[in-house]
């Protein structure tokens, strides 16, 4: 009876010995894919980080020509100067809004989606893909937007400025600033 009940117990050893490999087996492999996913996720952080800096430079860009254009009277508002198309039409009736003037209409775009439109109809555009002086892999894009469209009492002196930067891989950040020319006194 005694060399049945070893038989029995040396049966049971393997197959805790197997348990427990299997399960550090597993632990290794699930060490080796965080791992392996640490630097693709601070490389996408940093591409993300960069088109923002880029969205940053294009609002300084824009800052700098619109603040001039209004100190020497070359502008007193922004009408005439705002996106108002999208794939060639009128920006109207864009799902979700069915009946209204949608201003609002690139929130529902993404980046990529902006600038290609953008770049087959540069109508109304201050800046389309201009790369940075100190680093032509990143570019910005940036347009004007008429916050009060679709309904509300028009003041052409306030405006959206729409800054998007790009990054390598087609990596994208957006702005958005309101602004404002003040009456002079």
């Amino acid at each position: 009876m005694d060399i049945r009940r070893k038989r029995q117990e040396r049966g049971a050893g393997i197959i805790v010995l197997i348990m427990v490999v299997a399960f550090l087996l597993t632990v290794g492999i699930m060490l080796l894919y965080i791992t392996g996913t640490g630097p693709e996720v601070a490389g996408n952080v940093r591409l993300q980080e960069r088109a923002f800096n880029a969205a940053e430079a294009g609002f300084d860009a824009v800052w700098r020509v619109l603040n001039e254009s209004i100190l020497n009277g070359t502008i007193t508002d922004f009408s005439g100067q705002y996106r108002t198309t999208y794939n060639g039409q009128p920006v109207l009736d864009i799902p979700p809004t069915d009946s209204l003037d949608n201003p609002y209409y690139f929130r529902m775009l993404t980046d990529g989606e902006l600038v290609a439109d953008m770049e087959r109809d540069p109508s109304n555009i201050l800046f389309l893909n201009q790369p940075l002086s100190n680093d032509t892999s990143l570019s910005y894009t940036v347009f004007l937007i008429n916050d009060e469209a679709g309904g509300i009492t028009p003041n052409d002196r306030d405006c959206l400025v729409v800054c998007i930067g790009r990054a390598a891989r087609n990596t994208y950040a957006r702005i958005e600033v309101m602004i404002e020319i003040q009456e002079s006194t």
